[in-house]
């Protein structure tokens, strides 16, 4: 972990929602709805990496890309630095734009095989202008040294590197218009195993010299253990839990959070884990469910979760869950 902290709130998220009409027959009328984030409260710090954790389709992917606004949210606020993004002009978000960055998940669909990567790093400084033609070819041949490419390779093209590689041009493209606040979506479920330990590196001491703040979304618990201050846990749009690192690791008190650790693999030869039933089969955004959106899949369901939806409750200090069995108890 970086050592520098700060304490200021760089990002805030407040009752954000993002959810995709389904429309059936010739008129296309709306049938119901996909729930892919639904009703977000979140505060990220300056400084810290918050990692934010859930099963494919949770909506994980799809918060980072409104909280960018590279798709709109039906509702909420969203406050950078104080400022609500979404009231922002097209002016002003450009501006803002300088400010945030996001590192994609796949490093071979996310690269432009018609263009050069100093072409595809300088993309940015390009868009806003930032320096002259030369100003930015150094930049870009900066950003190439520190992400761990050779400066001379700036005039090939992406299907020229290796999927590592081709991360560490994502990374770079990211860094080149000096942002506080990097979205990191699943950069590694993508890569060999050898080569994320190299990037998890990567991101860390790039995020001490350039005193970044990261949202690390990933399925990988165990990366996001060893990258993460907090961590978030999401199910179905929703957040279940929220409790630095170590605390949630050790003392996880909603069902699926302990069903998520539970499936995590022993690295040891020989080591066998049951994995939690729960965990096998995951209900649709859309599903329709009462009270807690949960309760179709938890073991220790009672009857009051048929009928009410739980509110996410800080059990202990810093220590959020969203669960009947903690909320309102100290």
């Amino acid at each position: 972990m970086v050592e520098w902290k700060e304490t200021s709130n760089l990002l805030v998220l407040k009752n954000v929602r993002k959810h995709y009409p389904i429309t059936r027959g010739i008129l296309h009328r709306e049938a119901g709805c996909v729930k892919a984030v639904d009703g977000i409260n979140l505060t990220i710090h300056q400084g810290e990496t918050l990692g934010l954790v859930g099963e494919s389709g949770c909506g994980k992917s799809t918060l980072g890309r409104v909280i960018l606004r590279l798709e709109e949210p039906t509702e909420g606020e969203i406050l950078f630095e104080g400022q609500n993004i979404l009231q922002a002009s097209h002016k002003e978000m450009q501006v803002l734009r300088r400010k945030m960055q996001i590192v994609f998940q796949d490093p071979y669909s996310s690269l432009n095989p018609r263009k050069t990567i100093g072409w595809i790093i300088a993309e940015g400084l390009n868009i806003h202008k930032i320096g002259s033609v030369k100003e930015r070819r150094e930049r870009v041949q900066d950003m190439m040294e520190v992400v761990g490419l050779r400066p001379e390779y700036i005039n090939r093209y992406p299907h020229e590197f290796s999927g590592g590689q081709r991360q560490r041009i994502g990374i770079a493209r990211a860094l080149a218009l000096n942002p506080e606040f990097i979205i990191c979506d699943e950069p590694l479920s993508a890569l060999d195993v050898s080569i994320q330990a190299q990037v998890i590196n990567l991101l860390q001491d790039l995020q001490e010299k350039y005193r970044l703040t990261y949202l690390f979304i990933s399925h990988d618990l165990s990366v996001v253990r060893h990258i993460s201050d907090r961590v978030a846990v999401m199910y179905l749009g929703r957040l279940v839990e929220l409790s630095e690192k170590n605390e949630l690791f050790d003392t996880p008190y909603h069902p699926y959070t302990r069903a998520l650790l539970k499936a995590i693999p022993i690295p040891i030869p020989g080591a066998r884990k049951k994995r939690d039933k729960i965990l096998a089969d995951s209900p649709a955004a859309q599903s329709p469910v009462e009270g807690c959106f949960f309760e179709p899949r938890c073991p220790e369901a009672t009857a009051s979760c048929k009928d009410r939806v739980p509110p996410l409750h800080e059990y202990r200090p810093g220590h959020w869950v969203r669960c009947f069995q903690y909320a309102g108890k100290e």
